[in-house]
């Protein structure tokens, strides 16, 4: 059995001559293309050449590289937004909260002045609840007995009577608004000093003045203040304004709207006024004496 290699296999250098010649060959080509750049125009056609393999090869690795970092920046994008929505609802809300803090104080300050113009003790409450029968126009304060609030003071605000105190409890008290049914004020029109009495009509309703003369001297407009006749409420706070006057053949109709705010404040001034007033005159509980027989 033959086991050396053909003949054909056997011409040529010996493999040691060879690995000297390519030693040399590739040094003098590194040398020269340092040296000369021999072989910087090969070098590029041969990367025009090689582009698209290279291309090929790292398209997959490339395109998921790509994937990965837009998805992974979407994610960012998104929790950015969150947060950025997050702080705008926050800032709104701060602002919301920031806008009702200066109503509340403008409030106050206008009851501040008002206090000083009605130039008696009075003390402030605050409006904590609506009462709970639908069908009557009564709030709840804050201030009760303990406070040294009664029955019967009157709750005004910056522009005028809002109601009276009705119920008290040892920590909040009852008050009810002008507008309620079983309301009244006796009142006079600042223009003429007209005595009439305001009733109220209802929650959300206007007041109304009742069984006046046709040709009553009130007019669109007027101002009806308090007059202070029943002891209970002071002089002068204004109660009603006049928007409607319906004269028929045998009364005079008069439609009001509250000059205070009744339903839209926060904090009310509760007055300590204390009337100077006589008591109110009572009839003789024993009838005339008889003339006695015999005399």
């Amino acid at each position: 059995m033959q086991t050396s290699p053909p003949a054909f296999f056997k011409q040529g250098p010996k493999p040691l001559t060879r690995l000297l010649i390519f030693s040399l060959l590739s040094i003098g080509l590194i040398v020269g293309d340092a040296q000369y750049g021999m072989l910087g125009r090969i070098r590029e056609q041969v990367s025009v050449l090689l582009y698209p393999l290279q291309w090929a090869a790292t398209a997959p690795f490339a395109t998921l590289r790509n994937t990965a970092n837009f998805l992974s920046r979407q994610t960012e994008l998104m929790a950015e937004n969150r947060e950025l929505n997050n702080a705008q609802l926050a800032a709104r809300a701060q602002a919301m909260r920031l806008k009702a803090l200066e109503a509340e104080n403008a409030s106050l300050r206008e009851l501040s002045a008002r206090r000083d113009t009605v130039g008696q003790s009075s003390q402030l409450a605050e409006i904590l609840y609506n009462g709970r029968d639908p069908f009557t126009s009564r709030l709840i304060v804050d201030r009760g007995e303990q406070q040294g609030v009664r029955g019967g003071q009157i709750a005004i605000d910056a522009s005028g009577v809002v109601g009276q105190v009705v119920r008290v409890q040892p920590l909040t008290a009852e008050v009810r608004l002008i507008s309620d049914r079983n309301q009244m004020v006796p009142v006079v029109v600042e223009r003429n000093q007209l005595r009439t009495v305001v009733y109220g009509m209802g929650a959300n309703q206007p007041l109304e003045v009742r069984n006046m003369a046709p040709n009553v001297d009130i007019q669109l407009g007027d101002v009806l203040v308090t007059s202070g006749i029943d002891g209970l409420y002071p002089v002068g706070l204004p109660v009603a304004k006049v928007i409607k006057v319906e004269r028929g053949s045998s009364f005079a109709r008069v439609i009001c709207v509250p000059v205070a705010a009744v339903d839209r404040h926060r904090f009310l001034l509760l007055l300590d006024h204390r009337s100077d007033m006589p008591p109110y005159p009572q009839a003789a509980s024993q009838p005339a004496g008889k003339h006695k027989k015999g005399h």
